[in-house]
């Protein structure tokens, strides 16, 4: 395609450069060509090619957006097909950002639009990689991605600001999703709402063995209690058909033997990969927030998002947008210790099952030190036979009042500080209720 080609494939968005935005603050400033050279020179980074990434690229591409790097570790798979729509049944097993990629060039035929694809973990590139973009939008599904990446761009960042990078974050669950921009350093980043995320629905022990009311019951007894039992050696992997095929039986029977109804093969996998659908409105909707204020920031047309929004279409299409604030105790862009409480009866190993599942810390790989002692740490191998010991020594005996600890993952580039606050019997009680009294 030729540049008058080219330039003609932009008409639709050309006019909305034209005049600056009604709400921009700055009017004076705003310069028309400018915005059009920054819309096709911005470099933009997508991450995530699933339903949320595949309807980001499609929209760049067609806003203007020249220079579009992608990235995915996922290859297609057929129960994608539904929502995926960049991709096609010839299309599984292969990489998502590649074929997502290829699509859009081919379909918009324009020789100036360059997408970059990446088949492989974003964990994968050194910083000075991230640091050629002007823009980086997500359009994950997990929550460990996010923290990473929020993480290395809040790390570039210097006192003087050089090297910030906007991050501009997508999510949807159902009918249900937010956009937000995330400035590194000067407004609240992914780390300071890990809090606000709903944890993963679990069920008790007592209930899936003995009395099972709910087909998720059925389902959390063949996949907690009964997978271990007949393959203690073996990780069960949804990904794998039979696999999946014998904890749906294997749920089934249970829900035969009390008459529960409702146990699918669908539920199942829902279940086991804590899944919940996805809907392709709900990503459009979100999808085009965010392209919209990658659109926005680039041209300085109008202002951005401040800094959250919102979206449920639950019941009716309602938005809702608000300035999230920074906490002075997130551990990427704050610099204050969170206050934990710690049984007095509590060992070090106790500690780290309890910290490690509360929402606003979610390590699954802990390992914890203080300024004068290492309390636990994974690796190297060496230090771990050494520290290994303290695991079952109580904690107040390895930590002093108000001595602060930290705690790392090595699938996290941050590390965080803790205040632990003792409370509680020295000894375990034996009725857990008494100390909760």
């Amino acid at each position: 395609m030729t540049s008058t080609a080219a330039t003609r494939s932009l008409s639709s968005i050309l006019p909305l450069l034209k005049d600056v935005g009604p709400y921009n603050e700055v009017p004076d400033e705003y310069d028309f060509l400018q915005a059009s050279k920054s819309l096709t020179t911005s470099a933009i980074l997508v991450i995530g090619a699933g339903g949320l990434g595949c309807e980001i690229l499609k929209n760049l591409a067609l806003t203007g957006f020249r220079n579009i790097h992608l990235i995915d570790m996922d290859t297609i798979d057929i129960s994608n097909l539904n929502r995926q729509f960049l991709f096609r049944p010839n299309d599984i097993g292969k990489s998502k950002a590649e074929v997502a990629a290829n699509f859009v060039r081919s379909r918009i035929n324009d020789d100036t639009l360059n997408i970059v694809p990446y088949f492989g973990k974003i964990q994968d590139k050194p910083i000075e990689y991230y640091q050629q973009f002007d823009v980086i939008i997500c359009g994950l599904d997990n929550v460990e991605a996010r923290r990473w990446i929020n993480a290395t761009l809040v790390s570039m960042v210097d006192s003087d600001l050089n090297n910030l990078i906007p991050l501009i974050d997508g999510g949807t669950e159902g009918f249900r999703g937010q956009s937000r921009v995330i400035l590194p350093r000067l407004t609240s980043c992914y780390e300071c709402t890990l809090d606000m995320i709903n944890p993963k629905v679990t069920y008790p022990v007592c209930t899936i063995a003995n009395t099972p009311r709910l087909p998720e019951h059925c389902i959390e007894w063949a996949s907690v209690l009964q997978w271990p039992k007949n393959f203690p050696q073996k990780k069960f992997d949804a990904d794998v058909p039979e696999q999946v095929d014998w904890m749906y039986k294997t749920a089934l029977q249970r829900a035969d033997e009390f008459n529960i109804e409702g146990v699918t093969r669908q539920l199942t996998l829902g279940v086991v990969k804590n899944i919940i659908p996805a809907i392709a409105s709900t990503n459009a909707i979100i999808a085009a927030s965010c392209c919209n204020e990658a659109f926005k920031f680039v041209t300085n047309s109008n202002p951005i998002l401040n800094n959250y929004m919102m979206y449920s279409g639950d019941y009716s299409i309602f938005t809702y947008t608000y300035p999230h604030a920074q906490k002075l105790n997130c551990p990427v862009c704050g610099n204050a210790a969170k206050v934990v409480e710690a049984q007095n009866w509590w060992t070090l190993s106790k500690f780290m099952e309890e910290i490690s599942s509360k929402q606003e810390i979610s390590m699954t790989q802990p390992s914890l030190s203080t300024s004068s002692n290492y309390l636990y740490l994974r690796h190297p191998k060496s230090l771990e036979e050494i520290t290994s010991p303290n695991l079952n020594k109580k904690l107040n005996t390895l930590v002093k009042p108000a001595e602060e600890m930290i705690i790392t993952d090595p699938n996290l580039p941050i590390s965080l500080k803790l205040v632990v606050n003792f409370v509680g019997p020295e000894d375990e009680p034996n009725d857990i209720k008494s100390v909760l009294s």
